[in-house]
């Protein structure tokens, strides 16, 4: 039987919760709550495992990510929460657009091969289970940053792509 482990990890932009699996982190959230874990498990369609040496891996990534010591993760992904198309985008993304940089919608729809255009890359965007590991923020539109659903939405983007570098630090930055 396969299970789901959770772990958060408190950071600027509040509890981030790692759903792990036995293959690998099959979803993120900028929410921690007993809510959030049900709807995951709901969409895995597993029962909840209390297995801290899984999740651990993932924490201590999420964690340095968030310290501004980590650009790159290397925790293994569960991409099943995915359909192809999605899987087909992400996996573009997660593999080829790195730490500090961004693509925009229309960049991303082209390089992915995949037919959808720009609006549709938002969308699935959007719909990603595992951001922050799975680099969705760093999709921007061709005139701004575009939209952002997780955390406190583009002000999150904002916070991470700061984090990383892309964008200059406001005065009041702080890691």
């Amino acid at each position: 039987m396969h299970t789901v482990a959770f772990a958060s990890v408190p950071t600027k932009l509040g509890d981030v919760l790692a759903a792990v699996t036995e293959d690998g982190v099959a979803a993120t959230a900028f929410q921690d709550s007993p809510v959030t874990r049900d709807r995951i498990r709901e969409r895995l369609r597993m029962a909840v495992a209390d297995d801290p040496a899984r999740t651990a891996p993932a924490r201590a990534e999420l964690a340095a990510y968030f310290a501004g010591e980590l650009r790159e993760f290397g925790v293994a992904v569960d991409w099943r929460l995915m359909s192809t198309l999605q899987r087909q985008v992400l996996g573009m993304l997660f593999a080829r657009v790195p730490y500090g940089q961004v693509v925009t919608y229309g960049e991303l729809a082209a390089r992915s091969g995949t037919g959808v255009p720009a609006r549709g890359i938002g969308s699935i965007m959007g719909s990603n289970p595992i951001p922050v590991i799975v680099p969705c923020h760093r999709v921007v539109a061709g005139n701004g940053l575009g939209g952002f659903s997780g955390g406190e939405g583009v002000e999150s983007k904002r916070w991470l792509l700061t984090l990383e570098g892309y964008l200059p630090p406001t005065l009041d930055w702080d890691l």
